[in-house]
């Protein structure tokens, strides 16, 4: 097995303004209660992992008013090589204020951001994540396929699209999540004829998630070298997993989960590279 070539450096926000404020996705619920204290814990719990498993992990301050920006894989795309930040375009109005907290932290450091056209929404790497060459971009809850083409001209790699079709796994990184350069976990509950066949001819290997293993966020793992970091890890998929000589770590996100999101969703690979020099 080939290691990824990327997910050794991520951005996360530590959550001192999250909550569930709002309803945007089926996991949400207005009024549920956020215990912040075990939310930190968790994210810390997550990000000493990360480190612990060789990861460099960089944070952006969460201002008031944004309690999702803790869900960094949405800040938006980048591609190392070129040093470049393709900002999201956020579907709900709720999130929209997002764009520029991270679109200032990224230009601060020292990138080129480069914005998508006002009219299209993708939520970043939520919605699009590399593989065999391509980045997969999924698209209908919150990223619209026009971005595609945008996509490809600002950071110069083919796109491949797949529609998503279940609400519940509104976005690509609920359903996907590559394992090395042959395997990845793959959530088919989520996708449509095409997109199933999509990943077919895309991954070797694929660990097919059944439609409950898919509804625990299975998918929604951080991958450095060959420790997964894990929401959950069901009995059948952790076998797997162990069989291919990875090495799973469970980092419980439950307060994130109230929310609709997991481990991804809670980091922001910051080493991937698209375009070639």
């Amino acid at each position: 097995m080939t290691q990824l070539g990327w997910g050794r450096r991520y951005l996360l926000c530590q959550p001192r303004h999250f909550g569930v404020l709002y309803e945007i996705n089926p996991w949400m619920e207005r009024g549920v209660a956020v215990d912040v204290d075990v939310a930190l814990e968790q994210w810390q719990g997550l990000h000493d992992a990360l480190v612990e498993a060789g990861a460099e992990v960089e944070t952006i301050d969460q201002p008031e008013g944004v309690p999702d920006l803790v869900f960094t894989a949405n800040a938006g795309l980048v591609d190392a090589t070129a040093k470049r930040f393709v900002p999201s375009h956020f579907r709900h109005p709720e999130r929209e204020p997002e764009t520029e907290v991270f679109a200032r932290w990224f230009d601060d450091a020292g990138w080129d951001v480069t914005r998508l056209p006002d009219a299209v929404t993708h939520e970043g790497a939520g919605d699009a994540l590399p593989f065999g060459g391509v980045l997969v971009s999924g698209y209908r809850p919150r990223s619209d396929l026009a971005a595609a083409s945008h996509l490809t001209d600002l950071l110069g790699a083919p796109v491949r699209t797949l529609e998503l079709v279940d609400e519940r796994l509104y976005h690509l990184d609920l359903t996907f999540c590559p394992l090395d350069d042959r395997r990845a976990m793959c959530a088919p509950l989520g996708w449509d004829t095409y997109g199933r066949r999509l990943i077919e001819s895309l991954v070797p290997e694929p660990l097919w998630l059944t439609d409950d293993e898919a509804l625990a966020f299975c998918a929604n793992s951080v991958v450095v070298g060959d420790v997964i970091h894990m929401p959950t890890c069901p009995p059948r998929v952790g076998r797997q997993l162990e069989a291919w000589g990875f090495h799973v770590v469970v980092c419980p996100v439950d307060e994130f989960l109230k929310a609709g999101g997991g481990c991804r969703c809670l980091t922001f690979a910051l080493d991937i590279e698209l375009s070639r020099p």
